[in-house]
């Protein structure tokens, strides 16, 4: 089901789009919601979006001047992220508003609420800046680039797969930890053809919920 396909009956109550890399779009109710467009994730993900969430400073989650555009094309676009890039998004240009674990609010007809608060380590305590995971609707979950563990039933896990910070046993882990009905993989961009495999395969068989990858640019309903 590729996005934009005209054919496409939306009769589920939320429907979901996975662009580039940790990129996914939201749709309800004609809104739109998009969680951490970054440098490889496609422009189109914002089209007609209404809110915009982003977990946290890196490039791969936030490019600022994609932001800009979207910003200027629709002013009442709401970014909501935490402070410390809500003051670099604001050097940019971009209009941000500042959210913190344990926070609540509803943006384009979607209720959040923010979790976690650091970014997994890779070495020596690096990198070292703040993270915040996204829990939309109660149901779907963005951690960022975190494994942080929320409280509560999770429908729709979005698993980090491939990063400087993850091993694959700690991914699959991560998703018997949570404990979703099912998952779908993001953070993958560094992943070939053969990674995608081998890590389908291995999360699929021991991560104990329903697990399948979503192309880029492909939809899921939930």
């Amino acid at each position: 089901m590729k996005f934009g396909d005209a054919t496409r009956i939306r009769v589920a109550r939320m429907l979901l789009t996975k662009f580039g890399h940790a990129c996914v779009r939201l749709e309800k109710d004609d809104q739109v919601l998009v969680i951490d467009p970054g440098t490889y994730s496609e422009p189109e993900s914002l089209q007609d979006a209404a809110g915009v969430l982003i977990t946290h400073e890196h490039a791969d989650h936030v490019d600022a001047e994609l932001l800009v555009a979207a910003q200027i094309g629709n002013p009442s676009l709401v970014v909501h992220t935490g402070a410390d890039v809500v003051a670099q998004l604001s050097q940019k240009g971009v209009t941000a508003q500042p959210v913190a674990a344990g926070n609540t609010f509803t943006v384009a007809g979607f209720d959040v609420r923010v979790v976690g608060g650091e970014h997994a380590e890779i070495y020596d305590g690096l990198p070292g800046c703040a993270n915040v995971g996204f829990i939309v609707d109660g149901s779907v979950y963005h951690p960022g680039d975190s494994l942080f563990v929320p409280d509560g039933d999770i429908e729709t896990l979005l698993v980090p797969v491939s990063a400087p910070w993850l091993k694959l046993r700690e991914a699959i882990e991560f998703v018997r930890a949570v404990r979703p009905r099912r998952a779908h993989p993001i953070h993958d961009a560094t992943l070939s053809e053969i990674g995608f495999g081998s890590v389908d395969a291995w999360i699929a068989g021991k991560g104990g919920s329903d697990y399948s990858r979503i192309a880029a640019g492909e939809s899921v309903e939930l």
